[in-house]
């Protein structure tokens, strides 16, 4: 699937470089390269895209603004000289974030991942012709001063404490800060399931299930009463028991 896209740099060499590397891949065409975020504004409103290759550090409107602006987000991938700028860009859900000075092995990389995203749900259509959203298939959540990438497979259980979830692995446990109620409702609901105000569980990890708990491993958790029906409802569609 070929994907229209606009650069968005105030310099003129890193523009340059990015035109050259856009040209080099066949299924990308560069809509435009522009120098300013108002100059991209004003582009997008007459020719939509599907990809945005958009710096941070500009003048008048920085890129993180003007993501801020946009009410339909293409894909973007960011680039920039600055690394500090990482852990907020993933708050966008981007694609991709690129250090200058950008390589074409690295940019390549990129838009592969873009092909990918693209290729699963096709950002042309519109909602009302799409089947039910496909969701990306992890998460990134913050552990202390770095982003932590969670697939969805890997986790067994989610238990929330004031603040605070433990999100427990199979590899590991990551605490993150964040509500329990917040990160539930970014989680797929054909694959997790609330049991209790300080548990969510996944349904591929549940080994056993008793009358008021949830074995999974040696682990056993308990099933409240405002969430015994729901979840038995759950268990039901999935054919558990």
């Amino acid at each position: 699937m070929n994907l229209n896209c606009l650069i968005v740099d105030d310099e003129p060499l890193a523009r340059q470089l990015l035109t050259e590397y856009v040209r080099k891949v066949p299924f990308l065409n560069l809509v435009k390269a522009c120098s300013s975020a108002l100059e991209a504004m004003e582009e997008l409103r007459n020719h939509p895209v599907e990809l945005l290759f958009l710096d941070i550090q500009m003048p008048e409107i920085t890129g993180i603004t003007f993501l801020k602006t946009l009410k339909k987000k293409p894909m973007v991938i960011l680039t920039t000289a600055y690394s500090e700028y990482a852990l907020e860009s993933y708050e966008f859900d981007v694609i991709d974030y690129l250090l200058k000075p950008i390589t074409l092995e690295r940019f390549l990389r990129a838009v592969d991942k873009a092909s990918e995203r693209s290729a699963a749900v096709p950002v042309s259509a519109p909602r009302e012709n799409q089947g039910p959203e496909l969701v990306q298939p992890f998460v990134f959540v913050k552990d202390g001063t770095k982003l932590v990438k969670i697939r969805w497979t890997d986790i067994l259980y989610v238990e929330g404490l004031k603040d605070y979830v433990t999100i427990h692995t199979r590899q590991q446990k990551i605490v993150s800060l964040q509500r329990l109620k917040a990160l539930e409702e970014t989680l797929p609901q054909d694959q997790f399931i609330r049991i209790h105000n300080s548990y969510i569980i996944a349904l591929q990890a549940i080994d056993t299930i008793h009358k008021d708990k949830v074995q999974i491993g040696t682990v056993f958790l308990p099933i409240s009463d405002s969430y015994r029906k729901s979840f038995r409802e759950f268990v039901d569609r999935h054919n558990l028991q």
